[in-house]
């Protein structure tokens, strides 16, 4: 039987350069989609999925990420001693949230060499990898529709979606036979293809679930452009020893990473919030365009 997926690994030491200037200083995963910064949001849908342990891997000037999930003694006090309980509660959900770890990669080399990063925190059981500016909304939460298929096959689990026309070129694609309905066996994986060369329609996405011996594949992987080890590369040359498969996600996936597909995100859920819904429709419904 295969073990439990019960840690996550969260690569966070990119340089967000397709947010300067305003990641300059601060960590993209740390820009708000509405009131809650990005890696929340993923953090959260690791710990709905049954995820208990978090590693997060993390670089220079990164440092708010690890204060956003600590205490703050003085704000909590200052919100107890003004009677803002539920504020409070809030805040300290945060710190309660799940056990996570911190880790620095000390050069960005890719992601492949980030995921590396999480050798000894993994040891030797399953674990699932999240890009904290994938932001999915579903009933069911991404990644836990992703463990399903991992229990039921016990093999590495890519997230997929279908994406139409040029954009293609922009993703890692698979070429894949469906074994059920939005769950395929993966054949092969093809990074960043010309829209002419891409094998199907069907992209990865930022949520992986892995094996241990994936660590062994980076090892053997060869640094691409710039030096860096992409991990589609390691995942192709794992796949030539163990299956892969990939899930069709029932639900919207937002690139938050993308100025566009954030202010997309902070839009649709900005209207799923009942305190602001309304009152953001009409503003919406205001404007001349």
């Amino acid at each position: 039987m295969s073990k439990k997926v019960r840690k996550a690994v969260f690569p966070a030491a990119g340089l967000g350069t397709r947010f300067l200037p305003a990641t300059k200083a601060s960590p993209k995963e740390m820009l708000p989609l509405v009131d809650k910064p990005l890696i929340q949001y993923s953090v959260e849908e690791a710990v709905a999925s049954g995820i208990d342990s978090i590693l997060i891997i993390t670089g220079r000037d990164k440092a708010a990420i690890e204060n956003h999930f600590d205490i703050s003694f003085e704000l909590e006090q200052m919100l107890k001693e003004r009677g803002k309980d539920e504020m409070f509660k809030q805040v300290r959900a945060i710190t309660d949230i799940a056990k996570i770890s911190y880790t620095r990669q000390k050069q960005a080399l890719g992601l492949g060499h980030a995921i590396y990063q999480a050798k000894d925190f993994v040891g030797d059981e399953p674990f699932a990898a999240l890009l904290a500016d994938d932001i999915v909304d579903a009933e069911v939460p991404a990644l836990a529709q992703m463990i399903k298929i991992y229990e039921e096959f016990g093999c590495p689990v890519v997230a997929t979606m279908q994406v139409e026309g040029e954009a293609i070129s922009r993703f890692g694609v698979i070429d894949a036979e469906e074994v059920s309905p939005g769950v395929f066996k993966i054949n092969d994986m093809v990074e960043k293809p010309a829209y002419e060369d891409a094998p199907s329609d069907l992209a990865i996405i930022g949520r992986y679930i892995f094996t241990p011996d994936i660590f062994e594949a980076i090892e053997e992987t060869k640094p691409g452009s710039g030096g860096e080890i992409q991990i589609t590369d390691a995942m192709r040359l794992l796949l030539k020893k163990r299956p892969f498969y990939a899930v069709r996600l029932d639900g919207t996936r937002h690139d938050a990473g993308d100025k566009l597909g954030f202010l997309i995100a902070t839009v649709e859920y900005a209207l799923k919030r009942d305190d602001l819904s309304q009152d953001f429709k009409n503003y919406l419904r205001s404007l001349s365009l």
